[in-house]
């Protein structure tokens, strides 16, 4: 699929775009050439350090929030995965008009920056946290992915498809190095709720969703994954217990500004347009307006949930453990 193909990927310096590169150079057929577009120039020297001298990267310095950057990486590019966002909670928060300006702008250029070039196909990042947002993050995160979805209907050329993930386990904002930190430094854990439950993934199992949205989609739909859910207690208890020699004390220090105690994948409203795509993944379907798309999905079998959310089939401390330790989080 991606022989002789030119990929760009946006926001390619972190834990996504390191992983997604791998994926793409180990391909049987890998692509002729990836861009790393983002805007950190200390990143993207130590990315093209990670990887051979003979990969076909190029790295290119540049803002989502340029437009005119934006036109220029994407001449001559088949696919662009868009994975650039302002993503912590906290920080969107107090810092409203600049999420905006990443996350809502950028995504309005990459549009804007594909259509023109004619790329085949661009393939969004999003967020649980879109779904029925609460903070001011999830609610970019789903601006964004409106915006992305109706440029379907302004390119007869250029397709757009997203796809939505949890936590992913080790990345950067992720709870795990968080807990980890705080049991070997101090000794101690400090939870928001012991009520919270969170989806989790790997890095691994977001870059084969993202591939197989790219492979696959044919416009307007949105992926979702099927995800391991549990109680950020018993995840903290989990990692206590493994990582430290004594009892690790833990404290509740309240929920943060827009967080959730409970995150959601697919609402009740979108449930209604949710089919099972196959034995790992769901695909929300437009409520109107894709009448084609429709059309190839009815013969597929409907969702039987009335929503997806993170508190419901909660692993136990011991699946909790079998997921950190295959991740390498408990060494």
């Amino acid at each position: 699929m991606f022989e002789q193909q030119t990929c760009l990927i946006t926001g390619g310096t972190g834990s996504w775009g390191h992983e997604l590169t791998r994926k793409l150079l180990n391909l049987s057929q890998p692509p002729k050439e990836i861009r790393i577009f983002s805007r950190n120039e200390y990143a993207q020297v130590q990315m093209q350090r990670a990887f051979p001298a003979d990969a076909p990267l190029s790295f290119v310095i540049g803002d989502v929030r340029d437009g005119n950057a934006l036109m220029e990486a994407c001449k001559g590019v088949d696919y662009v995965f868009h994975l650039a966002a302002l993503k912590h909670v906290p920080i969107c928060e107090k810092q409203p008009l600049e999420a905006l300006k990443t996350n809502v702008t950028g995504t309005k250029n990459v549009i804007q920056a594909s259509i023109a070039n004619k790329v085949k196909k661009v393939i969004d990042v999003s967020t649980d946290k879109a779904v029925d947002p609460i903070n001011f993050y999830g609610m970019t995160k789903a601006i964004g992915e409106k915006l992305i979805l109706h440029a379907n209907h302004d390119s007869e050329f250029t397709k757009f498809v997203c796809i939505r993930g949890g936590n992913v386990l080790g990345t950067n904002g992720s709870v795990v190095p968080l807990f980890k930190q705080q049991i070997q430094t101090t000794g101690r854990l400090q939870l928001t709720d012991r009520r919270m439950t969170r989806f989790f993934l790997t890095v691994s199992e977001a870059i084969d969703l993202l591939l197989t949205a790219a492979e696959v989609a044919l416009g307007g739909e949105t992926f979702v994954m099927k995800m391991k859910s549990c109680k950020i207690e018993d995840l903290a208890n989990v990692m206590a217990k493994q990582l430290s020699q004594k009892r690790v004390p833990i404290t509740e220090i309240g929920v943060r500004p827009g967080e959730k105690l409970h995150e959601v994948l697919v609402s009740r409203q979108e449930a209604l347009h949710t089919y099972v795509y196959s034995d790992q993944y769901y695909v929300i379907l437009p409520t109107h307006g894709f009448e084609d798309l429709q059309e190839v999905y009815r013969h597929y079998q409907p969702a039987t949930f009335v929503e997806y959310d993170s508190n419901a089939g909660l692993l136990k401390k011991p699946a909790i453990e079998a997921m950190l330790r295959t991740g390498g989080f408990l060494s």
